[in-house]
């Protein structure tokens, strides 16, 4: 029976006629499911069946389940077309030495770093594509923003440069914000956010531009050097805004598939933002988005043309010969494109406003954690 309370937040409480006992628990439980930072983080990730039930934990995932769907919903709406890249591959997708290596059957085989050549492969046939899918990273690193296990959000498009894919994810972005905020409100609220949507279009501000900004703060940093998490949330504070673009990255900080820029066709760019064309082949056509104080997304046009590739392959210190099935993936006609990855987790971490990662990982994996 339903009658009046001034007690209850709702304004209403429920009087039973009679209780049954579905299911009777152990006592006590081993984490506090009523507030659940009253157990600290490594007990409630060993009983996080039990954790979900907290308000705050349940938040975070309702809240990453609205990004998720709006993520889906707008590249859906917009004519791309999800794909399913494989999990097992039978070498480095990027390069390095941060593979999982598993026995498969007689070979050796690795647990995917990457769906990057799967998803240009079929961006080059479908033209749009997304989708949504685990990789793993054999890195030894055991920080508040790292995990061995994630899952990324990515779009590949063909006949497309930079600068339409930033727009496609300033635009994703924005769809996602909006989705969390009508779809999660009143758990955004008993998690202190308020979630205010950034206009489009997202400022652009150069790498180097970005280094000379720090540079002026204080921080010790040359060209060339990648930006540590506290170099990201001191850059949001010096540009002012919460969402914006890093882009034309120095070579050595992307991947080898990445576009450089051209001392003769870009010429005109490269002279009015570098000064000097010189810059061609040092500066890619990559991109960061810092959204909330910390990078969630990066992308690159991509290098179609297989000679330039197994060139670039060279500039990483590589052996062409070790990506031979990659660069045949484009000798058959293959047009410009350009993509971009969203790292599930940490877009859910900017949004919820979590300290670490592992809050906003259903069942972490890192150094140390292997269940439950």
């Amino acid at each position: 029976m339903a009658v009046e309370s001034g007690v209850a937040k709702a304004g209403v409480e429920f009087i039973p006629d009679s209780i049954e006992v579905v299911n009777r628990s152990l006592q006590p439980l081993p984490v506090d499911i009523l507030e659940n930072k009253k157990s600290d983080l490594d007990t409630r990730l060993n009983w996080r069946f039990l954790d979900f039930r907290s308000p705050t934990t349940n938040a975070i995932f309702r809240v990453q389940n609205a990004l998720v769907k709006g993520f889906r919903d707008h590249l859906t709406g917009e004519g791309y077309m999800e794909f399913h890249p494989p999990c097992i591959i039978g070498s480095a997708s990027e390069g390095g030495a941060d593979l999982f290596a598993i026995p498969y059957f007689e070979k050796t085989a690795y647990l995917a770093q990457s769906p990057q050549l799967y998803k240009q492969m079929c961006a080059i046939s479908f033209e749009k594509v997304f989708t949504i899918t685990p990789i793993w990273r054999a890195e030894k690193f055991n920080t508040p923003t790292h995990l061995n296990e994630v899952r990324q959000m990515d779009i590949e498009q063909a006949f497309a440069d930079d600068e339409t894919v930033m727009t496609v994810l300033e635009e994703t972005l924005v769809h996602m914000l909006t989705e969390a905020r009508e779809e999660t409100g009143e758990q955004l609220e008993l998690l202190g956010r308020e979630l205010a949507i950034p206009d489009t279009p997202f400022r652009r501000v150069t790498y180097t531009d970005a280094v000379e900004m720090l540079q002026g703060a204080g921080e010790t940093i040359v060209w060339g050097d990648d930006f540590t998490k506290g170099q990201e949330a001191l850059l949001t504070e010096l540009v002012g805004e919460e969402a914006f673009f890093l882009k034309d990255w120095p070579g050595e900080q992307k991947a080898f598939y990445a576009m450089p820029y051209d001392g003769e066709t870009d010429a005109a760019y490269l002279e009015e933002t570098y000064g000097s064309a010189a810059m061609g082949g040092r500066v890619v056509r990559a991109f960061d988005l810092l959204y909330g104080g910390i990078e969630v997304s990066s992308g690159t046009m991509r290098i179609h043309l297989p000679e330039l590739l197994r060139e670039r392959i060279r500039y990483k210190d590589l052996n062409p010969d070790n990506f031979g099935y990659y660069v045949d993936a484009f000798r058959y006609g293959a047009p410009p494109h350009a993509g971009w990855s969203v790292g599930m987790e940490r877009i859910t971490m900017a949004v919820t406003g979590q300290s670490n990662i592992r809050e906003c990982c259903m069942f972490p994996r890192d150094r140390d954690r292997l269940v439950p």
